[in-house]
């Protein structure tokens, strides 16, 4: 089957409508010498001839006629799929996977996606839970388009963009007890602690605050979710150390109590991306939703350990 150029299709109109190979080509600002070649590599794909020379300049041939009388629809045909292509340049929609970990996915994913899903309908979003490096590991797998996770995080291949901070505070049961006076880890060294399992960003993090005041800390409990961590807690089987969010709301810390840990400890979250990733419009309008709800969410008062953009 022939493969028609539509380039080629276009000059031999316009030599038909200009009457010579000069008048063109000068509309087309080449040489006469490119204008004869399109029009004889048309002839050829076609193996027919469809321009000849006469006295009044150059007429097409019974099968130029024929070519012509079907370029219109040619054209409108062109069109009318360039236009439809250029709707989805407008309009947001196709599949965006988002991979996160699970407190940000339960504290703070849900407005960020109901917004977005009012929004933009024709948009459906994929989310997906793991720790910082199993997300970095399925986007530059291209499993994930964008990870929203705890930094630091590392990947040659990996663009990596800060977007908010968030304290990590101490909870225990809310039984009335006298507050302790300095929430400082030789302080809570004592006490029963109840935290994140092992590999985790946010373990890493607690275990760091412990080491640098020279103390290991010693867990009675490792868990993996927020909730069964918060569970225990209110059940008076000790304390954590968790990050604000997942406590922000009245619902999720009933039966808390909420106190900040001396010298503060926080965390950054950042939205990562492979840096040779082809962004559409979905994930631009995902990512300014990110950025948007990191703006109304750093906790007031930190300071950031990476550079906010």
């Amino acid at each position: 089957m022939a493969n028609l150029n539509l380039e080629h299709l276009a000059t031999f109109r316009l030599v038909v409508s200009r009457g010579s190979f000069s008048a063109a080509a000068n509309v087309l600002e080449l040489s006469q010498p490119a204008v004869s070649l399109q029009i004889k590599q048309l002839e050829q794909m076609l193996q027919t001839r469809l321009l000849e020379r006469t006295g009044r300049g150059v007429q097409p041939t019974a099968a130029g006629l024929s070519l012509l009388a079907h370029s219109g629809s040619i054209d409108q045909a062109v069109s009318a799929a360039v236009h439809a292509v250029t709707l989805h340049m407008h309009e947001v929609s196709g599949t965006v996977t988002v991979g996160t970990g699970a407190t940000a996915c339960i504290h703070l994913m849900p407005p960020v996606l109901q917004q977005l899903r009012q929004a933009f309908p024709l948009l459906s979003i994929k989310v997906r839970t793991g720790n910082t490096q199993e997300i970095a590991r399925a986007i530059d797998e291209n499993q994930i388009d964008i990870g929203l996770v705890t930094l630091p995080v590392t990947g040659r291949n990996l663009h990596i963009s800060p977007i908010m901070q968030d304290e990590f505070v101490m909870i225990r049961e809310a039984d009335g007890s006298e507050a302790i006076q300095t929430l400082t880890p030789g302080e809570l060294l004592a006490l029963p602690l109840i935290v994140f399992a092992s590999g985790s960003s946010t373990r890493a993090l607690i275990d760091s605050w412990f080491a640098t005041a020279g103390e290991v800390a010693q867990p009675v409990m490792e868990l993996g979710s927020i909730e069964a961590i918060k569970r225990m807690v209110r059940a008076g089987l000790g304390y954590s150390i968790v990050p604000r969010m997942s406590v922000t709301a009245d619902a999720d810390r009933a039966g808390l109590r909420v106190d900040s840990l001396t010298p503060a400890l926080h965390r950054t979250l950042g939205t990562v991306m492979r840096q040779d990733k082809i962004i559409n419009r979905g994930m631009t309008e995902i990512m300014n939703a990110l950025r948007q709800m990191g703006i109304s969410a750093i906790s007031p008062g930190t300071k950031p350990d990476y550079p906010l953009r």
